[in-house]
């Protein structure tokens, strides 16, 4: 029986963002044996308060860390004299899952113009015309994500992933978590190395 490892995350999750480069080296080099799913662990819930004060200069000291930390990665603080920040993450969720039923690959090319429009283009992650931008700019059929975007279907198969990322004990984002056999085992998250990972895996389907 083949392993899973889950990669729980959230689209507007900065340090998410920063595990771009190295999540992509761990896709490449996982084991045959072991699958990998995506969940979404949803941030922060339905809102259209404005940000506090406090909560934005928070998160920008957590952008000002990791270009300290993590290589080549740069964030665009002009968002923050440009927008209304709105502490919201569930619009973002369900846009990727909406862009999963046209297919796993547009999954991938949504988060990463949402991703790009919010850090790199100071663009606002939290409002529907930002979102259908992007869905637009990753190809996918605008009729069709737009429906699924809205559906009930979606907001209940977000749930269902948040649910599910707490069952395996997860609260906060980038995670990792391999299951194999009914055993669950944490993996340390990487930003600098996707190979220590890779390590840590292979070396987790050996002791069972």
């Amino acid at each position: 029986m083949n392993a899973i490892l889950y990669y729980i995350h959230d689209p507007l999750c900065s340090w998410c963002y920063a595990f771009r480069t190295s999540l992509a080296g761990l896709k490449r080099a996982l084991p045959p044996e072991t699958d990998l799913q995506t969940l979404l662990g949803g941030l922060a819930a339905d809102s259209t308060t404005p940000m506090p004060p406090a909560l934005q200069q928070s998160i920008q000291q957590t952008w000002q860390r990791i270009e300290q930390t993590v290589p080549g990665v740069k964030f665009n603080f002009d968002f923050w004299r440009d927008n209304t920040p709105i502490r919201s993450t569930y619009p973002a969720c369900r846009s990727l899952l909406a862009a999963r039923k046209q297919g796993v690959e547009f999954e991938d090319k949504l988060l990463a113009c949402i991703q790009d429009a919010y850090y790199q283009y100071a663009q606002n992650p939290a409002l529907d015309t930002t979102l259908l931008a992007c869905a637009a700019q990753a190809g996918l059929d605008r009729t069709q994500f737009e429906r699924d975007y809205r559906s009930r279907e979606i907001d209940i198969q977000l749930q269902q992933e948040m649910k599910t990322a707490r069952s395996l004990g997860v609260c906060s984002y980038p995670s990792l978590v391999l299951v194999r056999n009914g055993r669950i085992s944490p993996v340390a998250v990487d930003y600098l190395d996707y190979r220590t990972m890779i390590d840590d895996i292979e070396q987790l389907l050996i002791d069972r």
